[in-house]
């Protein structure tokens, strides 16, 4: 039997850098910037070099990928590709989760990654075991009808996903270039669904700001993590995914100041967050008590806390509005009960406001503006004045 064994080792796998790492006889171990990791070989057939994915490297272990590259070898060596024989079988839940692992390095938001995969396995799991050349528009209808006119914001984004992943397996070569792609909604799903006129369009709900102080005061009566983590979030008027992730290695308590790296900010912008008195006393007894790199640590470790935490705290208290909502009651109070300028108050809230050279401009004045204002914003939510 051909010699398998190789460079690698099963610890050279968990700790190998972002690359390509080669185990020999065209095995290869590819490490995306994000960590993730999958096998690849590599093979000439037709006089060209080919690529042939095993799988990724968290599911296929270095002994099996050894092995499925050794019979790959062997059915070059026979004149036979192997890619056609992959081909033929592919899944969509294996389309899917490649598809995934493909993209997931360039989605700036994990939750986001997490949704996705979600749904994919969720309101998809009918399509996971079939051929994906073999999907059809009515298979796709039968996935998107039960949720179609209840759901219509996740359907509409099942269908975009189910229509991406088709896409893809077919730029991969699993399926015919002549055969349309069943999950297309122009002058195809939309001639047999009805229209969703504005109901895909999602506007998150905003307590009014006169409500927040009573809010914030419930909150505090109920010490626990979540409540301690959405107390925050109202005072930094962040958003929830970039308070969840906030490490301790981001906070100057000396200077006061929370800098947010850009690649956790939806702009992909570094964003520094001036901390008021409300926000440096949590921020205080969590140190008191630190166990994690995470301000707001998870039940597992080395985890942040659960994405939904937040928004299960904020339900029980006032069922009709959203975490998200809170930037929104923010930016109200600051337009009605304050003097600072439109620039001041977007500034707080990360939004980019004129052209590049005027926002270098302001950029030496704007954040002891912003100090001031986020100071005058703690000082409502314990004292609810209004000028």
């Amino acid at each position: 039997m051909a010699r398998i064994s190789g460079k690698l080792s099963a610890r050279k796998v968990t700790t190998a850098k972002p690359g390509r790492h080669g185990d020999g006889f065209g095995l290869w171990l590819a490490v995306g910037e994000s960590g993730s990791a999958s096998w690849v070989f590599r093979f000439s057939f037709g006089g060209k070099v080919k690529e042939m994915g095993l799988g990724s490297a968290s599911l296929v272990s270095l002994a099996d990928a050894r092995r499925l590259a050794h019979e790959a070898r062997q059915e070059v060596a026979a004149g036979r590709n192997p890619i056609e024989r992959v081909k033929a079988g592919l899944t969509f839940g294996e389309a899917a989760d490649g598809f995934y692992e493909a993209k997931r390095p360039a989605w700036r938001s994990a939750k986001h990654a997490r949704q996705w995969q979600t749904s994919m396995r969720t309101f998809a799991a009918p399509l996971r075991d079939m051929p994906v050349a073999e999907i059809t528009t009515e298979h796709v209808l039968s996935v998107l009808r039960p949720i179609w006119s209840r759901a219509p914001v996740t359907a509409s984004l099942v269908r975009a996903r189910i229509e991406a992943v088709i896409d893809s397996a077919r730029a991969h070569g699993h399926i015919g270039e002549h055969r349309p792609n069943p999950a297309r909604w122009r002058s195809h799903l939309a001639m047999l669904l009805p229209g969703l006129p504005g109901a895909a369009k999602v506007h998150f709900r905003a307590l009014a700001y006169q409500s927040i102080p009573a809010l914030m005061t419930r909150l505090s009566e109920l010490p626990t993590a979540a409540t301690m983590a959405l107390r925050f979030l109202i005072l930094t008027a962040a958003r929830s995914n970039e308070v969840i992730g906030a490490q301790w290695s981001e906070i100057d308590l000396t200077d006061k100041l929370w800098h947010v790296p850009g690649p956790r900010m939806k702009s992909g912008r570094p964003h520094t967050v001036p901390l008021s008195t409300g926000a440096l006393q949590i921020l205080e007894k969590l140190a008191a008590v630190r166990s994690s790199d995470f301000v707001f640590p998870g039940l597992k470790e080395g985890r942040p806390m659960g994405h939904h935490a937040l928004s299960v705290v904020l339900h029980r208290l006032e069922p009709t509005a959203t975490v998200h909502g809170m930037r929104s009651a923010f930016r109200d109070w600051a337009g009605d009960c304050t003097d600072f300028s439109r620039e001041t108050c977007e500034a707080a809230l990360a939004h980019a406001t004129g052209d590049a050279t005027e926002r270098a401009y302001r950029r030496g004045s704007a954040l002891e503006k912003r100090r001031q204002l986020m100071q005058q914003w703690a000082d409502f939510l314990s004292t609810p004045l209004c000028k």
